[in-house]
């Protein structure tokens, strides 16, 4: 059984988001372990978004409520947070429905700019920490591969994202009536990521010229070698701080890289040193380029989550600060014909997966069927051939009619597992032939994702 908790710029506020976002690397080892009904779990966090999708062990008519609350529990210890504020918060996304989801929010359907192609990676990215942790299954590897397979065909197949539309671009347009001359605009890039590269490129394509980069994590002269920019140790970013128009910050950083004690040092020609104590920061100069000039009027956008920058930065004189909320208030509306087009293919993507679950799941029982009638098949070709079949033609004919007897059974198999009453199926065999699966590989009935108040077209309710 496939479950997704979901919370997202849709139902969580920016603090919980950010505090999920930050815990999110040993969330999906704490909920592997948190109930034994949880087989597995991928935790999927950007700076909009933290979903975790369960594969739980559970028997038919068994509640998964159980788990769903450890899982939601568990979450919260990491993070720091209420259970009960995460159930009041937490989207629930059950059975047939989860495929829906995620092919969508893969796709970017479910972003803040529509269409916005990060998230792909992201996503993929949230399978391969899974592998690495452990906690993955075989359904969970099937379903986040052909999300990545559906973000690829809606990407080629639709003009959505065909702009390169982002978060940075979305920024950056944002900016333009603060920004008259973008040629003439120094900036200072603060992280040396993919966010970090989707941001110069963006920059470029606007005419700026002069970029430094400065890395917390100190990878900033090989991002800059790499890129042909200029980059920045800490002991100069202060003064490169207070000289850029503009700051573009998008590290993962756990801590405020830009603050107001940072732009004034570097507007009095003192530069704090990250690690230092008060005294030992105060007593460095500030390291600045001769032809430094502080900027009067400074734009500061943070992309980064946890945030990269203090909330204390616009008391400041002449700085204005853009994070992720604002940018998010500011989403445009979808482009509806590429959007519908988009949606069109996500849906009929999760029905084509739902469909091969519900097969894979009765699949063991056909095999039983068909070797429980090719066991009496053989048995009646030997028994013919003792009898003196020596053309085979009493062979063939048998051959044939049992094909004709396990025809109308097969298709019935399918067209009951993809109505979710496998189970129907299941039970008929045993009544009649008195066949069931193997042991090992005992069929498993998939309730529909109706029977725990969400439906199959991907509706989220609340846990």
């Amino acid at each position: 059984m496939l479950i997704c908790l979901s919370a997202s710029h849709k139902n969580a506020g920016f603090d919980m988001l950010e505090r999920l976002s930050a815990t999110a690397d040993a969330a999906g080892p704490r909920i592997r372990n948190g109930h034994p009904a949880v087989q597995g779990a991928v935790v999927v966090a950007t700076c909009n978004r933290f979903e975790a999708y369960l594969d739980l062990d559970a028997a038919e008519g068994e509640s998964p409520v159980p788990a769903v609350h450890e899982a939601i529990h568990a979450v919260g210890a990491v993070a720091g947070l209420e259970p009960d504020e995460l159930r009041t918060t937490f989207g629930f996304v059950h059975g047939n429905a989860v495929a829906g989801h995620l092919f969508s929010v893969a796709s970017g359907l479910e972003s803040v700019v529509v269409g916005e192609g990060e998230i792909a990676g992201q996503v993929r990215r949230s399978l391969e920490r899974a592998r690495t942790e452990g906690t993955t299954t075989p359904d969970l590897e099937r379903l986040f591969q052909r999300a990545s397979q559906i973000s690829r065909r809606v990407k080629n197949e639709t003009g959505l994202g065909g702009e390169g539309r982002s978060l940075v671009r979305l920024a950056l347009d944002l900016t333009e009536s603060r920004v008259t001359d973008w040629a003439g605009t120094r900036v200072l890039l603060v992280g040396t990521g993919r966010f970090a590269g989707a941001s110069l490129a963006a920059l470029r394509d606007r005419g700026v010229t002069e970029v430094r980069v400065f890395s917390p994590s100190g990878r900033a002269a090989k991002f800059a070698a790499g890129h042909g920019i200029e980059a920045v140790g800490r002991r100069e970013v202060a003064a490169a701080a207070a000289s850029a128009d503009v700051i573009v910050t998008c590290t993962t950083a756990e801590h405020h890289v830009v603050d107001r004690a940072m732009l004034e040092a570097g507007r009095s020609g003192l530069a704090p040193v990250a690690g230092a104590d008060a005294g030992v920061a105060d007593s460095l100069r500030l390291v600045a380029r001769p032809d430094a000039v502080i900027a009067e009027r400074q734009l500061v956008i943070d992309l980064g989550l946890p945030r990269n920058v203090a909330p204390d930065v616009v008391e400041v004189p002449g700085v204005e600060l853009l994070d992720l909320e604002t940018i998010r208030i500011h989403a445009p509306l979808e482009e509806f014909g590429a959007t519908d087009a988009a949606r069109a293919i996500v849906s009929g993507a999760a029905r084509a997966f739902g469909e091969s679950r519900e097969e894979q799941d009765v699949a063991p029982a056909v095999v039983a069927l068909r070797r429980h009638v090719f066991d009496i098949l053989d048995g009646e070709i030997e028994r013919a051939r003792t009898r003196g079949d020596d053309d085979g033609r009493t062979e063939a004919a048998l051959r044939h009619m049992a094909g004709v007897l396990l025809h109308t059974p097969m298709v019935r198999s399918r067209e009951l597992a993809r109505a979710g009453e496998q189970q129907a199926w299941i039970d008929g065999l045993a009544a009649i032939f008195g066949v069931t699966p193997d042991a090992g590989g005992a069929a498993r009935a998939v309730p529909n994702a109706g029977d725990a108040g969400v439906d199959d077209a991907g509706t989220v309710a609340t846990a």
